[in-house]
């Protein structure tokens, strides 16, 4: 009997050995394998797994293993099970943490974190606006952010000086871009309603290697994650090429249904400083006109669109877009207003439904709201956002003050909603701090 124990020990003690051995091989080869293949370099995930996603002041204190493992004083360090057979690690790593390591390096070999494309163009005095919204979009999202900025040439050292200073974040990559337009007719578009607006006519042909694209004006803020209204491209159907809020909630007070003296997208038109692309579907799509009976791509329906309606529109490449969504409707998705939230939404009193039941998601201050005193809460809330730091304590305590500040508006029709203005605005800075540690390292990717 004792012989027959003794061999069920001895098999007991060989198997858990042979799998100790499995697991620090697969460890190994899985490691060796995330080198190569476009994946990320091997010391750039190491010291990224080590040292946190969101740059070390976000992470100081409160990520590693320590915090993922409910505060074992084993479970010191991620990097070293990345070099080290399990046998090999030092007495104060946990074994169970390079387990899990490899199965988290084997699941981003196999599923490729995706990245949220958003452009923007900028010319004459808005590169504040420019980094102002910049940096909204990287404090709350999640994804990493790819930065297509078209500049004039003067801006391109100042936002290649901040946006390095930036880089520490490891949450975004950026390209600036020259502002182009088509040779012969460059100095029509680029004077069309303001300089360089129209650029964004153009993206799907300048950006040929990108499927899907956010594209924003300079003077837009981030309330929520980028994330969220990225996700929206799932919601496409089949027909569907691009996104827009409407250009008014009431149509007693809009502009298109009032004034507009050419076709214009649905009741009130289309506001296109939010606009959703994508791209592949918009550069392949045959588009009906009322110049031919012949479908046109996009590329070949621009220009005679501007030839025959620029005696005749006022927004510039928005009413061009108003006038090719209303010949083809099945063509756009139309996102709610608090995707776009303008003074038009509550300066007669507040007429954006969503937003009083869900806050503001994008806040769009145009017409100059940011930069004189006749709409002081969207004022109040971009100084905020400009003037905030990416530490984690900066950005939490950015909203007792912009209350305050908030609360000194409500003489205006505006201020009275600051409540809605703050809502999601709150809602998101908790959820930055909220998020578990693991799923942030889950989330998060070194870009480089």
């Amino acid at each position: 009997m004792r012989r027959y124990l003794r061999i069920v020990v001895l098999c007991l003690g060989c198997g858990f050995c042979s799998l100790l051995y499995a697991f620090s091989q697969l460890a190994v080869s899985l490691e060796e394998g995330a080198g190569g293949g476009g994946g990320m370099p091997q010391a750039a995930t190491a010291s990224w797994l080590a040292g946190g996603g969101r740059g070390a002041a976000r992470w100081a204190g409160s990520a590693g293993p320590r915090a993922l493992t409910g505060g074992s004083d084993r479970c010191k360090d991620f990097s070293l099970c990345y070099w080290n057979p399990y046998w090999m690690l030092p007495s104060d790593v946990c074994g169970m943490n390079c387990f899990w390591e490899a199965a988290f390096r084997y699941s981003l070999k196999m599923q490729p974190i995706e990245r949220i494309h958003l452009a923007v163009v900028a010319c004459g005095e808005r590169l504040e606006e420019t980094i102002t919204m910049l940096k909204s979009a990287i404090i709350f999202s999640v994804k990493p952010l790819q930065f297509y900025i078209f500049a004039e040439d003067q801006l391109h050292d100042s936002f290649k000086s901040i946006l390095d200073s930036w880089l520490f974040l490891q949450t975004f990559n950026y390209t600036l871009y020259p502002v182009t337009f088509p040779s012969e007719n460059a100095a029509e578009w680029k004077k069309l309603f303001k300089p360089c607006a129209s650029q964004r006519l153009f993206l799907p042909l300048i950006l040929k290697e990108v499927d899907s694209l956010l594209y924003v004006d300079t003077d837009i803020l981030f309330l929520r994650p980028v994330d969220d209204i990225w996700s929206l491209l799932k919601k496409f159907n089949s027909t569907q090429v691009a996104a827009m809020a409407p250009e008014h909630e009431e149509p007693r007070i809009g502009w298109y249904n009032r004034f507009a003296r050419h076709p214009y997208y649905g009741k009130t038109g289309v506001n296109s400083g939010v606009m959703l692309m994508n791209m592949t579907r918009m550069r392949r799509k045959y588009f009906k006109n009322d110049m031919t009976t012949a479908r046109l791509r996009w590329g070949d329906i621009l220009m005679p669109l501007l030839k025959k309606y620029k005696l005749n529109i006022t927004w510039g490449d928005q009413d061009l877009l108003n006038i090719m969504f209303f010949h083809n409707p099945e063509s756009l998705f139309v996102f709610p207003c608090q995707w776009n939230y303008r003074p038009d939404h509550c300066i007669y009193g507040s007429n954006c439904q969503e937003a009083e039941e869900e806050g503001i998601f994008i806040l769009h201050g145009n017409r100059g709201v940011y930069h004189d005193d006749k709409q002081p809460a969207f004022r109040a809330v971009y100084e905020a956002l400009r003037n905030c730091s990416f530490e984690d304590d900066k950005v939490h305590s950015l909203l007792k003050p912009l209350e305050l500040e908030l609360q000194k508006t409500v003489h205006t029709y505006c201020g009275k909603i600051y409540k809605i203005i703050i809502k999601q605005l709150t809602k998101s800075i908790r959820d930055r701090y909220n998020r578990p540690p693991k799923e942030r390292l889950l989330l998060t990717v070194i870009l480089k």
